[in-house]
């Protein structure tokens, strides 16, 4: 959720009477794809799916990119790095409808890309801003997922060239279930990174199976109450953060307003740093 800014201006009877009535889930922008470590048995292609929704309710899934007028802009970055070297593939993105179990919203997919060589592929997308009408102010995301073939890492712990990062201390593909992870909230100041000292993040589970351009209707799990859904850490004075993985499967980092104080068309913006890591049981 993206409320937190807004609460310094809108009067506390309002916000209590808008929360009693709905609760407020967490906006993530999803980078999907199955398996996050793969052996060099596998098959180097991979199929990558973006689109910004609500995970752990498979809840609504917006228009990548809408504005408030809402035309719908693409990407403004997105690609992949590997071994220092990044590669340009937003011209190979694909407009798709998403499903989630409420509507269908607008995102892209990337089908059959092949990774190249061994180590560490780190996807990242840097979307157009979001407009969030409940809100009155936008949303950006720069989201990063990190592909590993043959287990010899690369580029794991070090940033895409985004605006803001999640910067992994933990290989985000080698975790298993119990592990914590732990990372560093930066933004970009000129040529070089800076912590954000105490940033909010907001961590969800992909609850429900992706099968093709749709959530499945089934749930992993069932929060038992509200506050499971959307859990909220912390970063410390360094904008260091870390969280125990309690369940196998994908989880969301979000860092909210990582870039600071910002303005879109006139609107407060909040741009936010994401990160996705898949964690596996021990057998």
């Amino acid at each position: 959720m993206h409320l937190s800014k807004t609460f310094r201006i809108i009067p506390f009877a309002l916000i209590a009477a808008v929360f009693a009535a709905v609760p407020a889930f967490a906006h993530f922008q999803v980078l999907y794809t199955p398996k996050s470590a793969l052996t060099s048995d596998d098959s180097s292609k991979i199929n990558l799916l973006l689109v910004f929704t609500h995970p752990f309710e498979a809840g609504h899934t917006m228009n990548m990119g809408e504005d408030a007028s809402g035309k719908i802009h693409p990407p403004k970055a997105f690609g992949v790095k590997h071994k220092g070297d990044k590669n340009d593939l937003l011209a190979e993105l694909k407009p798709i409808a998403f499903k989630s179990l409420s509507n269908d919203g607008k995102g892209y997919d990337l089908t059959d890309f092949r990774l190249k060589g061994m180590g560490d592929f780190v996807f990242y997308v840097d979307p157009g801003p979001y407009f969030e009408k409940s809100e009155d102010s936008y949303i950006q995301q720069c989201a990063k997922t990190i592909v590993n073939r043959g287990g010899a890492p690369t580029d794991w712990d070090k940033p895409a060239g985004l605006p803001v990062e999640i910067v992994p201390l933990d290989k985000p593909y080698g975790l298993w279930t119990g592990n914590v992870f732990r990372g560093i909230v930066v933004r970009k100041q000129g040529e070089q990174y800076v912590p954000v000292p105490g940033a909010e993040i907001e961590v969800e589970y992909l609850n429900h199976a992706v099968k093709g351009h749709s959530f499945a209707e089934k749930a992993g799990v069932e929060a038992p109450q509200d506050a499971f859904v959307t859990q909220t850490i912390l970063a410390d004075e360094n904008g260091k953060f870390t969280y125990g993985i309690p369940r196998a499967g994908w989880w969301g980092f979000c860092a909210l307003g990582a870039g600071g104080e910002l303005k879109h068309e006139g609107k407060p913006l909040s741009l936010d740093a994401v990160i996705w890591v898949q964690a596996h049981d021990m057998k």
